[in-house]
């Protein structure tokens, strides 16, 4: 029987850097929610935490899944708990089978319009390992499925259809597809060798330049957020940190840091909550 580190291993749960970056943006879309609605409910940031630690378990056990045989190809994922055979795909499917009731157990917490819209989206993150296969850009749909936090989280706080919530969908897109193709890079010799898709192959020798212009289409969108909701002069600090964190980034992808500057993006969400929080509840 498989040990309890294996299934730790599996679901990432002892690398938590996937968790924060699915959490920001649902967090983002929650605290939306709570400036357009005018109040804030607490419940709900415990759903959206729980939420994001389930649903990033169950991505990561049904992305093993069915990339177990890639896994053993790749220096980094060669030693993951299916490839390296710790644990069976019978238990695999078994662990993700309970991730998977466990998610559904709590979005009956929710309202009507949430599970609608969870569910909807849910199938993206089945869909997603596949896109790798026959999608050339599949960051673009891993950009769509976390980005999805963000409608899923606004819905629980607000029933109403925002502008903002558009703007804060597209932007995380942005964002998302930037991080997750200088992480990419990290792999870009191996995917080439064993015929999976990627933007850094895709883009080739532009992929740094479309990274950073998707960056910056994903500060434009935060800039205009808090443009649209009349944010305090304050805000205008986070935007100008924000560079400030995309400039230390940009050093880190040119000493080919990849893996660093992927993580580093912890302190742009971190940050972005910071400012959100502070228009919410001081100002």
């Amino acid at each position: 029987m498989s040990s309890l580190m294996s299934y730790i291993k599996l679901a990432r749960l002892d690398k938590p850097i996937g968790i924060y970056l699915l959490l920001w943006p649902s967090l983002l879309g929650l605290m939306l929610g709570a400036v357009n609605e005018g109040y804030v409910d607490f419940e709900n940031y415990l759903i959206v935490l729980a939420g994001a630690i389930l649903v990033r378990s169950c991505g990561c056990v049904i992305n093993d899944i069915s990339d177990y045989k890639f896994d053993r190809l790749v220096k980094r994922t060669k030693d993951r708990p299916i490839a390296s055979g710790e644990i069976g795909l019978k238990e695999a499917w078994i662990f993700f089978i309970i991730l998977a009731i466990a998610s559904l157990n709590l979005l009956f917490l929710t309202p009507p319009i949430t599970i609608k819209l969870a569910l909807f989206f849910s199938l993206l993150i089945l869909f997603y390992p596949l896109a790798k296969r026959f999608i050339r850009a599949p960051q673009i749909i891993l950009g769509i499925t976390f980005g999805s936090g963000s409608i899923i989280s606004y819905s629980l706080q607000s029933d109403s259809f925002s502008i903002s919530l558009v703007v804060l969908y597209i932007g995380l897109i942005a964002w998302i597809v930037s991080f997750d193709t200088i992480y990419a890079l990290e792999d870009i010799d191996d995917d080439i060798k064993i015929g999976i898709n990627s933007t850094p192959i895709l883009w080739g020798k532009k992929t740094i330049f479309i990274s950073n212009i998707l960056h910056c289409i994903f500060y434009l969108a935060i800039g205009l957020i808090a443009y649209i909701n009349n944010f305090s002069n304050f805000f205008i600090v986070i935007i100008c940190l924000l560079f400030v964190l995309f400039y230390h980034q940009n050093n880190l992808v040119k000493e080919e840091r990849y893996l660093e500057s992927f993580k580093f993006n912890n302190n742009v969400g971190i940050l972005l909550i910071i400012g959100f929080a502070i228009e919410i509840f001081l100002i």
